[in-house]
């Protein structure tokens, strides 16, 4: 597992060689959108299988933080993987839910899966 700071801002990543899963902590606004999608974009094209996004410790600031999730989604798509949002805040799924990204994301309450990467935006 390593761990390394990625652009200007306080982010913080925690991986390990399968990219399956990733922990995002903090604030997702246009401030830290642009290292929490480098992030994203690693985990899709070096991973296999679905990528779970844990959003319990993240809150979606601005509209750039949805369109992060949805850019990731595509991307994922793209890759022939899936992007599954798990252990989320209730705010979060309301606003999933709000904006109808509930029936593109796969929403999940949680898995059982060791975490790969964390990111604290």
């Amino acid at each position: 597992m390593s761990i390394s700071t990625i652009g200007a801002l306080p982010v913080q990543v925690l991986a390990t060689h399968t990219g399956q899963e990733v922990a995002i902590i903090g604030r997702i606004d246009v401030h830290t959108v642009p290292d929490v999608r480098l992030l994203l974009h690693e985990i899709i094209d070096t991973g296999c299988g679905d990528v779970h996004m844990r959003l319990a410790g993240a809150e979606i600031g601005d509209a750039t933080g949805l369109g992060v999730l949805v850019e990731a989604y595509n991307r994922a798509r793209r890759a022939g993987r899936r992007l599954a949002v798990i252990d989320m805040t209730e705010r979060t799924g309301r606003l999933l839910r709000a904006s109808r990204l509930d029936r593109a994301l796969v929403l999940r309450e949680d898995v059982a899966a060791s975490t790969v990467a964390a990111v604290t935006a």
